[in-house]
């Protein structure tokens, strides 16, 4: 386990959360016809200072979880519990003070940040939100130093978003972020609409943040190699469902779950030859529709081995049956939702950070 975890309680707490979006149909009189499963019931814990990646298909329900987590969507089900407080609950002031150690990062840099606001504006906004945090003759200091802390020049402070680029406009969606010195940082894609050396820039930039600052990610992506780097630990998310969860060395060179090992098959190995002596693991089918999922195991229709009994048995995120005589030390002793778990050799995973 990540050194960091030691001797740790969870900071977040997450139990059995599941976000369904209703289908109706008519127009006067609507009823329900159906549901969008697009959070499923999944459940983790994140640490002080340690880093969890989420990975998994568009559409699997990665970004639903983040904005539960800010309590941004009301769960259908279940808990998120922030130092034992389940913030599920609460509303008005207290969510608000909830809010100011739970900050996030969203995808787009040039969606989520207003045109018609300067820099100092947007980083100072969440000042005008908790006063408490910088008295008003203080904020313009206090946003300069943001903006240095982030690698932009201070005086850059009167610019509009439309005057940077993308990479400088995550840097000031990451300033907004730090501005209210939160504990917990969601980051949704922060990094999927930048170039690849931007990306290694912002990447490095969050965890030279968060080693500053003592800072907890929650650090969604569909790049599995930037996840690999950035994470302490890694779950894996297949139709709104956890499917396998454990540390960066389990998942990546130890995977248990057939749907992992197919993710970590389709990633480019930078030497040809290895690239071409490797067995590359091709899902058939589409993926199914939330709204409509599978019976039992909800990968089972894509996967080679599944049986009746993954029909009918929903597989629990749990350590599986043939590891359960395995030391805690060794790495397929992790969390894998699926009957028959085992090790594929054939998988090569992408090199180490």
């Amino acid at each position: 386990m990540p050194e960091r975890r030691e001797n740790s309680e969870p900071i977040l707490e997450v139990r059995d959360l599941a976000k369904h979006f209703p289908l109706t149909q008519g127009i006067l009189f609507k009823r329900q016809i159906g549901a969008v499963k697009a959070v499923d019931g999944i459940s983790f814990d994140l640490y002080p200072g340690e880093t969890l990646g989420i990975v998994g298909e568009s559409g699997c329900g990665k970004s639903t979880v983040a904005k539960l987590l800010m309590n941004l969507e009301r769960p259908t089900s279940g808990t998120v519990r922030y130092k034992g407080e389940d913030i599920t609950k609460l509303s008005g002031r207290a969510l608000k003070a909830v809010r100011r150690n739970i900050q996030m990062v969203f995808q787009d840099p040039y969606t989520s940040l207003n045109p018609r606001m300067t820099v100092g504006d947007i980083v100072g906004e969440p000042f005008d939100i908790h006063p408490e945090v910088a008295p008003k003759g203080d904020r313009r200091r206090r946003v300069q130093e943001l903006l240095d802390v982030v690698g932009l020049n201070p005086e850059y402070i009167n610019r509009y978003p439309h005057q940077f680029s993308g990479g400088q406009r995550q840097r000031i969606g990451i300033a907004r972020g730090l501005a209210l010195r939160p504990e917990i940082i969601v980051a949704d894609e922060p990094v999927s609409a930048l170039d690849v050396s931007v990306q290694a820039q912002v990447v490095n930039l969050m965890e030279q943040l968060q080693d500053e600052f003592g800072l907890s990610y929650m650090f969604i992506a569909h790049d599995l190699s930037i996840v690999r780097h950035i994470s302490d630990r890694v779950g894996v998310m297949y139709l709104g469902k956890i499917v396998e969860i454990g540390t960066e060395t389990e998942i990546y060179e130890h995977p248990t779950h057939p749907y992992t090992q197919a993710l970590l098959s389709a990633v480019p190995v930078p030497d040809p030859e290895t690239e071409d002596g490797r067995e590359r693991i091709v899902l058939e089918g589409d993926v199914p529709s939330p709204a409509d999922p599978p019976s039992g195991c909800h990968f089972r229709t894509r996967c080679w081995k599944a049986q009746q009994r993954c029909a009918v048995e929903e597989p629990a995120l749990a350590l599986p049956e043939n590891f359960a005589d395995t030391l805690p030390e060794q790495p397929v002793h992790h969390p894998s939702a699926c009957h028959f778990a085992a090790e594929r050799t054939a998988v090569i995973p992408p090199s180490s950070r």
